[in-house]
């Protein structure tokens, strides 16, 4: 689907979040007295970890563990990225055997063994052909998960990018001009190159660039603040339709003109005092509307068409009550594909372009799907699909209603993924009523009585659990019997935007209360344990994990939080500059001296003392979005009050762990972590 610009929202799949996500801190390493059963293996039995993680508290990890889960570490998918302009191809994201990150690939035909195009320490996820005639890649690639992406030129007869922009600032690609090989970009500083390692004001440069000459490259715009891309491109090349983003229910609309750099709000109108969602998705092939999304008319985010020559807005009925997420257009402007989030999976919808009567609906490989984009010259629909059953796989649809696999993911020998059991949505009841729902994931039948639970819960504040492949948290399921449930707590997307809104401010912990709910739900669950549940997230729902900690100590055996916020009013003064006033909208704004005091009192860290469960904290040490800090802080806290505290960190990631190997450590603690807390 043609990406609609939400930097500051990322949409975290609730399986990537709980173990995959993880970064790093500054303590000294310092090792713990192994448990008897560690300390009696001779050497050669331990896996030690590699020089990029710090590892205090943590057990030795046998030998003999890795072997026995290894296979779960080796689940591996297709990502889709680009269709080639001229030839039916297509780029995608593979990891290899034996890689340790997701690297570019040329896919020649259906089925096709992928050819390698990139190769480096850090993953490859965002990349686009030159439109004209594909005769180079450009693609986004940042250093040690510290997220200032960098763009690099690929030409077709060279293994060896070419850097195109300057290190010291971040950049995202934004899309190309229709009638030249010109690509636009935008540019924000960093902390690092302020006075005192801080901004008190942010802007984002809008610039055009030939990459064959990126030294000519011109400036369009500098435009106030850190939540600024590029939602469309005219297809005459005049105009460009910005998105301003200011929190996951206000954006704003302007208009852009390429040739004098002025610049006009149309969305909301000038003037017009409202608060919604408006993101610009597609111009018309005749240039004479644009097709957005918002959520200005109700509840659920809806796709629209505002006309230029009047400036009206018309809504685009589509009877379907949640949230539209993505849209793509075919090239002659004549077939519309709609991406709708229908409670935790996005399928897709067809439509005239023309009209917006509905078309017939395909019947399409079972699973969510996870990206879509139509091909230029066919009109044909690559899709990605994942589920439970299996990683994402990539496939088209032509215009005939024909589908194609192209690309087959891999399973290691011996795991029967058709296996797995598809998540199931389960409802309960809050402290003030209100429902809240979450995905359950149960072990098979052959594990009896009361079950222990992991509850995971997602980042964003604003992200969403949906349906989707568990990768190696299945182990726990298989292996160990255990229920995974993954709560969409208030605040969470996909439910309306007044649910979106219920945690924001003051209303902060009334989202650990829906948590709290929860719990009370296990506990009259036949088949689950409420004797035994484990808390787990990141980023966000690393804070509720800490959250959950410091308000439920006796309702639960154990607490992993991965780069959560540990302080609310540290994690807003240490965050990058970009990012600070768009947190702000979420969290509270702790200039203001009554939400500093009710930050201060609510935050985890002030509240360590009641942590009473062992706790897991995981952190990256490029962490631009949650600062290493953060982890290092209730470390130290929890530590002094003497609950057992298990902390890695690795070097060599940010908000996140991008390297498998760092990923495979962190499964191994994990699981020891659960067998010292969850499953004794």
């Amino acid at each position: 689907m043609k990406p609609l610009f939400d930097l500051f929202r990322p949409r975290l799949g609730a399986s990537a979040i709980a173990f995959l996500m993880a970064s790093g801190a500054v303590l000294a390493h310092t090792p713990m007295p192994a448990p008897a059963a560690a300390a009696s293996e001779p050497a050669a039995a331990v896996l030690a970890p590699n020089a990029n993680l710090l590892v205090q508290g943590v057990p030795p990890v046998p030998q003999s563990l890795a072997d026995a889960v290894g296979r779960y570490n080796d689940f591996r998918g297709h990502g889709f990225v680009a269709w080639h302009p001229s030839q039916r191809e297509m780029l995608v994201t593979h990891r290899k055997a034996g890689a340790n990150t997701a690297q570019l690939y040329r896919v020649s035909k259906p089925m096709a063994e992928p050819e390698q195009l990139t190769d480096a320490a850090d993953p490859v996820s965002n990349a686009s052909y030159e439109p004209g005639s594909g005769r180079y890649i450009v693609f986004a690639r940042a250093s040690g998960g510290n997220e200032v992406a960098q763009l690099y030129r690929l030409d077709a007869a060279s293994k060896e990018p070419l850097l195109l922009t300057d290190p010291n600032q971040r950049h995202a690609m934004s899309g190309w001009l229709h009638h030249s090989s010109q690509m636009l970009f935008t540019s924000v500083p960093l902390d690092r190159t302020a006075a005192g390692g801080s901004r008190a004001q942010v802007l984002t440069q809008l610039w055009l660039m030939d990459p064959l000459k990126p030294a000519q490259k011109r400036l369009l715009a500098e435009l106030p603040g850190g939540g600024w891309g590029v939602g469309a491109v005219s297809r005459d090349d005049k105009q460009i339709a910005l998105s301003e983003y200011i929190s996951a229910n206000e954006s704003r609309i302007w208009l852009l003109d390429i040739a004098s750099g002025e610049k006009r709000q149309i969305l909301p109108a000038a003037g017009e005092q409202l608060r919604a969602s408006h993101r610009p998705a597609e111009f018309s092939h005749d240039n004479k509307s644009l097709l957005l999304l918002t959520n200005r008319f109700g509840e659920f985010v809806e796709p629209a068409r505002y006309t230029f020559a009047d400036a009206k807005l018309s809504r685009i009925d589509t009877q379907i009550p949640w949230d539209a997420s993505g849209i793509t257009l075919t090239e002659d402007g004549k077939r519309l594909a709609l991406q709708f989030n229908i409670d935790g999976r996005d399928e897709l919808r067809f439509y005239d372009a023309r009209s917006f009567k509905p078309l017939p609906n395909p019947k399409l490989p079972a699973g969510s799907i996870g990206s879509a984009e139509f091909d230029r010259k066919r009109g044909e629909l690559a899709f990605s699909i994942n589920g439970a059953q299996g990683p994402s796989q990539l496939y088209t649809l032509d215009a005939k209603g024909a589908v194609q696999r192209w690309t087959q993911a891999y399973a290691p020998a011996g795991i029967d993924t058709q296996q797995f059991t598809d998540q199931q949505v389960v409802r309960w009841k809050s402290f003030d009523g209100r429902e809240i729902s979450g995905l359950l994931s149960l072990p098979p039948a052959k594990f009896t009585g009361k079950r222990p639970v992991v509850i995971s819960i997602h980042g964003g504040p604003e992200g969403q659990s949906t349906v989707g492949f568990l990768g190696r948290n299945n182990y726990y399921l298989q292996e160990l019997g255990v229920a995974f449930i993954q709560p969409n707590v208030r605040g969470s997307a996909g439910f309306g935007k007044t649910f979106l809104d219920l945690d924001n401010g003051f209303k902060r912990e009334d989202s650990v209360k829906d948590i709290g709910a929860l719990l009370d739900w296990i506990a009259t669950q036949p088949n689950l344990d409420a004797s035994r549940v484990l808390v787990m997230g990141g980023s966000y729902g690393g804070y509720m994990t800490l959250a959950v900690a410091t308000n439920y100590p006796e309702r639960i055996v154990g607490a992993l939080d991965v780069v959560g916020i540990s302080h609310f009013v540290t994690f807003l003064n240490n965050t990058e500059s970009y990012r600070r006033d768009l947190r702000r909208v979420e969290y509270g704004d702790e200039r203001d001296p009554a939400m500093k005091a009710h930050l201060e009192k609510i935050s985890p860290l002030s509240n360590s003392a009641k942590i009473k469960a062992p706790l897991f904290v995981v952190q990256g040490k490029n962490d631009p979005r949650v600062p290493y800090t953060e982890a290092e802080q209730i470390v130290a806290k929890v530590r002094e009050q003497g609950t057992p505290v298990w902390y890695l960190r690795a070097d060599n990631e940010g908000h996140g762990f991008a390297r498998k190997e760092n990923q495979d450590y962190l499964f191994y603690a994990t699981i020891m972590f659960m067998q010292q807390t969850l499953l004794k």
